[in-house]
This record gives C-alpha cells, structure tokens and sequence, in this order.
C-alpha cells in the first residue's frame, strides 16, 4: 500500500539528514551517473551542470533535495531559482540540470526514488571550480638600489591557484615566491617587469605584471681623450650610467665650463661630449668630467693632447678618439648646437 502525500515527504526528508553523514568531501573528479549510491560530479562556475538520475517504471515517487530543501517533488518545482529545471525522458530519467553554476551550488544532492518495496535515494556532491582570478597587485613602484622591496600578487580560484613569479629579463627564470615576493636588498640587475601568474588548470592561468624601477648614483663608465691640432677641432667624452638619468658638467682645472665662444657642449642622454671648435695651445691639458644625480656623483678626467705625444703630465697612455665622438662632434659644429 502507498503511503500518503505527507508521510512521504517526512520519510524522505528523514532519509535525507541520515544521508548527510555520507557525504564524500574530496573523491577524484569525473563524471557521474545516479545509478551509483554516492560520487562527485565537477563543474566550472557558469557552465552548466546536469546531475542525472534514472528510474525504472516501478517508481511512483521521484523527488530532488539539496541539503534539507526540496528541489522538485515529481514534477513539482519547490525551488524559486530559474536556473533549476528537470531534465526527462519518458518515465526512465529524472535529471536535475542547473545553469550557469555558481559557488553557491556547492554542495549534495539527492535523487529519492519510492518505490513500492521501499525508497531508494542516490546521492551525488556537486563541486564547483572557479578560474584563477588576480584581484590585488602591487603597483609600478620606483626604489633605491638597497632598499628592501614586497611585491603582493593575491588571487581567488577553486581549487587554490598556484602563484609563481618571473623577472622578465632575457632568462625570464622563476622567482622564489607565492602570493608574497619579497627582494632583499635590491640592486640595479634586479629593475624590470615582473610577471605574476595564478593557475589552477581550470582554465588560463590570469596573469599581471608590476613595473620595479630602481635608483642608482651615477658611475662613469667610459671617457674618451683625445688629440687635436691647433686650429683644428677637438672633442672629449663620457659616459655615464645613472637612474634617474644623470646631469653632466665639464671643469678645466677649477672652473666650471660652459657653452661658449669656442666650446659646445653636448649631451645625449647618458653620453656628454665637449668640444672645442678650434684648439689653442692654452687648451691642451685636463678637463673633468662630473656626472651626478639626487643619490649621488661621480666624476673622471680626460685629457687634450698635442699631436704625437698621446701622454699627460703623469705618463697616462692617451686613448683614441673613437668614431662615434668624432662624427657627434663634427655634427654639432656643422649645426651650430
């Protein structure tokens, strides 16, 4: 004999928190059929699931429950949520199809069958995977060379995203680090781009990227002397390396050198030229050159020479004037800069 309407509906739902205690909290991932008494069944938030159920032409009662509440009673929809509906063929599947998942979701479901010998529920636990998403990134930031440096890269994602970080210099290696990379003491080989990368093989990794700009005092790094006859143009240079970019001043002996009848003085970025549009013999000797910047200066010396001799007053060997010098020189004379 049947039992009623009401008693029905207690019984299952009695069933249901005795099942509760079944619930599997981490089986492997792959797909489901109700026929089994319990498994797990994975989708990706905003696709759609459909957990299936079957029954045979003995049932005479189909019911759904998520946790305590009643989804559909036969074909009933207790649910208020649009996204829920039935899947059915016939008389033989009961499927309950869910779109556009949401975390929410996550959780068991039941499919009670009543027959006429006695229930038969199956229970399935809906996970719900979420891509990996980075929410917080640190800024562009600029620093000073030894400074100790914090880059925060925070991501959400079900399961918990992998975080991993490269330098993108030419060797692009991985840096030690998670949703922390913290640089001790940072120097002016470690200014660049720095990529942050979340994955969780849900789908492609998200990825960001934070620009380390890093302030360094300048250091000279070449000078060119050179020889010039009298009456012929001369030109020296230095190079200087610098973040921020360096200012550049010319001294012979104590004073400090400007533009000026005969003299030019040139700089291009990180390089400085001074020449002279026509040596006199008062122009042979030292000049300085001094490169600074808020962090700090430095400064190197240069020398004019005569022709043949290529030595100052100390026996220094005297390089010579390279290419790229002499043709800035004769450029700026040509041009009048």
């Amino acid at each position: 004999m049947l039992v009623g309407r009401k008693s029905f509906w207690r019984q299952l739902q009695a069933s249901f928190f005795r099942l509760l205690c079944l619930i599997p909290t981490g089986f492997p991932v792959r797909s489901v059929d109700m026929q089994r008494a319990t498994d797990n069944i994975t989708v990706r938030q905003g696709d759609t699931a459909i957990i299936r159920c079957y029954v045979d032409d003995k049932a005479s009662k189909v019911a759904w429950l998520n946790r305590s509440n009643i989804i559909f009673a036969g074909e009933d929809k207790w649910s208020l949520d649009p996204r829920v509906d039935l899947v059915t063929k016939g008389q033989l599947e009961y499927s309950l199809r869910i779109q556009k998942v949401d975390v929410y979701d996550e959780g068991s479901y039941t499919c009670s069958i009543q027959t006429k010998q006695q229930p038969k529920p199956s229970l399935v636990y809906l996970i719900v995977q979420v891509p990996a998403n980075i929410y917080k990134m640190s800024e562009d930031m600029t620093v000073n060379e030894g400074s100790n440096v914090t880059l925060s890269c925070l991501a959400t994602g079900r399961p918990d995203p992998l975080i991993t970080w490269r330098l993108l210099n030419p060797s692009a290696e991985p840096l030690d680090g998670e949703e922390y990379l913290d640089i001790i003491g940072i120097t002016r080989t470690q200014a660049g781009r720095y990529e942050c990368k979340a994955s969780n093989d849900v789908a492609t990794p998200d990825v960001k990227y934070v620009n380390v700009i890093v302030n360094y005092p300048p250091t000279i790094k070449k000078t060119q002397s050179a020889e010039a006859q009298l009456g012929r143009a001369g030109a020296l240079g230095c190079e200087a390396t610098a973040v921020p970019t360096p200012e550049f001043e010319w001294f012979r002996d104590e004073k400090r050198l400007s533009n000026a009848q005969g003299l030019n003085i040139q700089v291009l970025g990180t390089y400085t030229i001074l020449t002279i549009s026509s040596v006199t013999e008062e122009d042979y000797g030292k000049y300085t050159c001094v490169a600074s910047n808020r962090l700090g200066v430095q400064n190197s010396s240069v020398f004019l020479y005569r022709p043949g001799t290529g030595r100052d007053i100390n026996g220094s060997a005297c390089v010579s004037q390279s290419p790229w010098l002499l043709l800035a020189s004769i450029a700026c004379l040509l041009l009048q800069c």
